[in-house]
C-alpha cells in the first residue's frame, strides 16, 4: 500500500484542509511556499497518465474549493503534478501540489 493510501485510511496523521467522499487536501510536511497543500483522490490512481476524465472533472471542482478554503482563489496559486521518473514523481499516487500565499517565481 502507498503512503497516501495509508494517510487516507488514517494510519498516518495529517493536517487536513478539506475532505469529501472522494478527495482529500492536506498540508505538505515539506512546504515549498507559505501555503503548500497536497490534493489527492481517495481511490488509488498511480499517476496523471491513468487519470480518467470523470475523476479529473470532479477533482477540478474540489481543487477550486480548496483554493477558496485557503483564501487564495482570488490572489492566485500554482498547481503542479509530477508524472513518472523524469517528472520526479516520488509518491506513486496522483497528487496535485497547490502552492500559494506569496509571489512565486516564474517558471518560464
Amino acid at each position: 500500500m502507498c503512503i497516501f493510501c495509508d494517510l487516507i485510511e488514517g494510519k498516518i496523521p495529517s493536517t487536513k484542509i478539506l475532505e469529501n467522499d472522494n478527495f482529500l487536501a492536506f498540508e505538505d510536511i515539506n512546504a515549498q511556499a507559505k501555503i503548500h497543500a497536497l490534493i489527492i483522490p481517495k481511490v488509488h490512481i498511480q499517476s496523471f497518465n491513468e487519470m480518467t476524465p470523470n475523476v479529473m472533472a470532479e477533482m477540478t471542482t474540489f481543487i477550486q474549493e480548496v483554493a477558496l478554503t485557503l483564501g487564495v482563489k482570488t490572489d492566485g496559486y500554482r498547481l503542479i503534478t509530477n508524472i513518472g521518473q523524469n517528472g520526479n514523481q516520488e509518491v506513486k499516487h496522483i497528487h496535485f501540489h497547490l502552492l500559494a500565499g506569496e509571489q512565486l517565481g516564474r517558471l518560464v
